[in-house]
């Protein structure tokens, strides 16, 4: 037995892309640069809207002749047709393999004997995740809650959870930060809007930590101060969640000696440990993407 903690991650659906053109086709579609990824590698991206939304993000796995993409069971259908659509004359095989594979996430211990399990592209502390078959010889024993919690205490956001698909920007949900987003790549479906949000340094809401001394209420519960709006619960593991704020007002309420509350709820934000982005300037302008 391993010393650490694993979970099977049923939310999760698994897509399959394999051909001689997989790497270019989703070079030309999906957020990161593909070249990287490579065996003993992992990756992590989006794909976006032409208005630059995130419509799904997954994290891909470099197999023989492409890739496995693990991503959220709810955007799989939307996935695939949007897949269909951009596939054109490319030669690739679009496979959904959900009803035999599996998402499993490892943590809090050393690298699992397991084929095929590679370090979280996002984060080093979140652990290991693997696509596994179904009917695989280990088991995810500590359950979809602790890898949740696991995954809050350390401020990583998840679609669906603490952002809505067709809402956020890459940079809402920090994905600059988590090796999500390659500015030096060309063109890919939504890329001049968030080239434009990186190079003018307009991103205004991000997720970031929360903490509270009680039980934080729902996802969705609106965060206010001074009786004003300035942020959205995400997920949360009792005291401690994710929030979508933003940071210039919400700066602007801690230097004013407002308290930022979720129904009632009195809450303290810090930047996550990875954050690159750091709190606005004292005073500075109510502008940028709401």
């Amino acid at each position: 037995m391993r010393n650490g903690c694993s979970a099977q991650l049923p939310d999760r659906a698994v897509v399959r892309i394999t051909g001689a053109d997989a790497e270019g086709f989703l070079q030309n579609i999906v957020t990161p640069d593909m070249a990287p990824i490579q065996p003993g590698r992992a990756g992590f991206g989006a794909l976006l809207s032409p208005q630059g939304k995130i419509l799904c993000d997954f994290i891909l796995f470099p197999i023989e002749g492409g890739y496995r993409l693990d991503l959220p069971a709810s955007q799989r259908a939307d996935f695939l047709k949007r897949m269909t659509l951009y596939r054109l004359r490319a030669k690739i095989d679009i496979a959904d393999e959900s009803e035999t594979h599996q998402v499993v996430a490892f943590w809090g211990g050393e690298a699992p004997a397991v084929p095929g399990a590679l370090p979280d592209p996002r984060l080093a502390a979140l652990g290991w995740r693997a696509i596994a078959t179904k009917d695989a010889d280990f088991i995810g024993s500590d359950g979809e809650a602790a890898y949740h919690a696991h995954r809050i205490a350390l401020g990583v956001p998840e679609g669906g959870r603490d952002f809505a698909y067709g809402d956020a920007f890459p940079h809402d949900a920090d994905m600059d930060d988590l090796g999500g987003l390659d500015f030096r790549k060309g063109c890919y479906v939504g890329q001049e809007i968030v080239s434009r949000m990186q190079h003018r340094g307009t991103a205004r809401r991000r997720a970031v930590k929360v903490t509270a001394g009680a039980p934080l209420p729902p996802a969705g519960t609106s965060i206010e101060a001074g009786g004003k709006p300035i942020g959205t619960l995400g997920s949360s593991a009792g005291g401690d969640g994710i929030a979508l704020l933003r940071l210039d007002r919400a700066r602007r309420a801690l230097d004013d000696g407002l308290a930022l509350t979720a129904d009632g709820v009195e809450l303290m934000p810090t930047l996550p440990v990875f954050a690159r982005f750091t709190w606005p300037t004292s005073g500075s302008e109510d502008e940028g993407a709401a």
